[in-house]
C-alpha cells in the first residue's frame, strides 16, 4: 500500500468505527483460506463484518473513537469483527471459534466498555436484538389482552343475565 491507499484505509476504517456499537478483536493465526471464507460468511450472513487490517492502521483508526481501548489488543495476527447488533457479531465468533481452535478471541469493546474473552462470550450468551424485541412486545401485548378480556367479561355476563330472563319471561 502506498501513502494515499493508507490514508484511505484509515478514514474508512475510522468512519466505521463510528458507525458500528461492537468491535471484536480476534487472534486468527493459522487459519486456512477456506476457514476464514466460512467465518466471512457466517459473520456476513449475521449482518456484521470481518476484516483482517494492519494493526498499525487499525491503531490509527481508533484513535479518537470509543474503542480506543482495545489497541493493546492489536499485536500479532489479528482480525476485527464488528457490528450494530453487539449480540450477533459476539455469537458468530464465538460459535465459530469453538468449532476452529485456531481463532482465538482476544477481547473487544461494545462502545467505550473494553470486554476481555470471557466478557464476549457471556455477551454471546444472550439472546439476538431480534429476540429481545419479541420478548418485549410480548410483555407489552399480554396486558392488553387481559384488560380487554377483563372488561369484556362482565358485559358478556351481564348478556348472559339478560338472556337468561328473556328464556324464563318466554317460558312463563
Amino acid at each position: 500500500m502506498n501513502r494515499t491507499e493508507k490514508k484511505a484505509f484509515i478514514a474508512s476504517l475510522a468512519a466505521v468505527f463510528a458507525q458500528t456499537s461492537m468491535v471484536v478483536v480476534t487472534r486468527n493465526d493459522g487459519l486456512t483460506v477456506a476457514a476464514v471464507t466460512e467465518l466471512r460468511r457466517k459473520v456476513r450472513a449475521a449482518g456484521a463484518n470481518y476484516k483482517v487490517a494492519k494493526n498499525r492502521l487499525a491503531t490509527l483508526a481508533l484513535d479518537g473513537t470509543q474503542f480506543n481501548g482495545i489497541a493493546p489488543l492489536l499485536q500479532g495476527p489479528t482480525a476485527l469483527a464488528w457490528s450494530e447488533d453487539p449480540v450477533a457479531v459476539a455469537k458468530v465468533v464465538v460459535e465459530f471459534a469453538k468449532t476452529n481452535d485456531k481463532l482465538v478471541l482476544l477481547g473487544g469493546s461494545l462502545g467505550s466498555q473494553v470486554l476481555d474473552a470471557d466478557g464476549i462470550k457471556a455477551l454471546a450468551e444472550l439472546p439476538s436484538l431480534d429476540a429481545l424485541r419479541a420478548q418485549l412486545v410480548g410483555l407489552i401485548s399480554t396486558p392488553a389482552t387481559r384488560i380487554a378480556s377483563v372488561t369484556q367479561a362482565p358485559a358478556g355476563q351481564l348478556a348472559r343475565v339478560f338472556g337468561a330472563y328473556a328464556k324464563t319471561g318466554e317460558a312463563a
